[in-house]
């Protein structure tokens, strides 16, 4: 497995970089279209279908919505990523009310739903966030993995009060603690780097902070339906790493609010 796991990103990692920084306007969104389509395939298998053919309908059928939102300007709109942060409001409830609330969202339909709201305003937030430029999209990244790095080593180490127990039992309130602690650090690494002024290099921290607990939500979100599924992993398009969800699940929480209230830092 381990040796899965690192062919895998030896292989994926410089792709993924090129696709993301060396891509820009239309050729970028094709590229993370194409990824988020992959999570599609994958999520109409969380909604409940296990067969080929309506799991290419569901990729299909947002993949048409896709195109059209490229021609109709939606790509670069506000209303997508309101869309995002209104569909997390009510994933991150169903979270927290987990199994209690099951009967609200267990219906196939009701799931692929779910995917649109997910994985749309995810594609338009990475697209503002490249057409403003490389150094916020990759500050959202290095956001979001280090928030689960330091999540990971401060729960291991000092990790007691269960941060949602029915979904996923290993993660710990300690744990959201050490990936806020390492998000504040890049928040100053960044101000110092770009560089802001003070009212601009506060309002960076607080919001990288309420980012990187979206992103916790959006990993718990996944957690919650393979749980519900009796999944491990989204799927085994990443021999070692599971499925393209389980590699992007807090991306596509964290990149809309990013993308929505970044603008307003000036």
């Amino acid at each position: 497995m381990l040796r899965q796991r690192i062919l895998t990103a030896l292989i994926l990692a410089p792709l993924a970089l090129a696709g993301l920084f060396g891509l820009d306007g239309g050729a970028f969104a094709l590229f993370t279209a194409l990824v988020l389509l992959l999570g599609a395939w994958e999520w109409a298998r969380l909604a409940g279908f296990a067969a080929t053919a309506p799991r290419l309908a569901y990729t299909a059928a947002l993949g048409v919505a896709l195109l059209v939102a490229w021609f109709a300007g939606w790509a670069s709109a506000h209303w997508p990523l309101w869309l995002g942060v209104l569909g997390w409001l009510a994933n991150a409830r169903w979270v927290i009310r987990y199994p209690d609330a099951t009967h609200e969202w267990q219906r196939p339909g009701v799931r692929l739903a779910m995917g649109v709201w997910v994985l749309f305003p995810c594609w338009v937030g990475f697209y503002q966030l490249r057409q403003e430029g490389s150094e916020w999209l990759l500050f959202v990244l290095l956001l979001v993995w280090l928030a689960d790095i330091g999540a990971y080593f401060s729960g291991r180490r000092f990790g007691r009060r269960k941060l949602a127990r029915h979904v996923s039992p290993g993660k710990s309130w300690e744990g959201v603690y050490g990936g806020w602690v390492a998000v504040a650090l890049l928040a100053l690494a960044y101000s110092l780097w770009l560089p802001l002024d003070a009212g601009q290099a506060l309002g960076l921290l607080l919001l990288a902070l309420l980012v990187a607990l979206v992103s916790v939500v959006g990993d718990l979100f996944e957690s919650m339906l393979k749980r519900f599924c009796g999944l491990k992993d989204s799927s085994r398009l990443l021999p070692g790493h599971g499925g393209i969800l389980d590699r992007i699940d807090s991306l596509t929480a964290a990149v809309p609010l990013f993308a929505l209230i970044s603008p307003w830092l000036g």
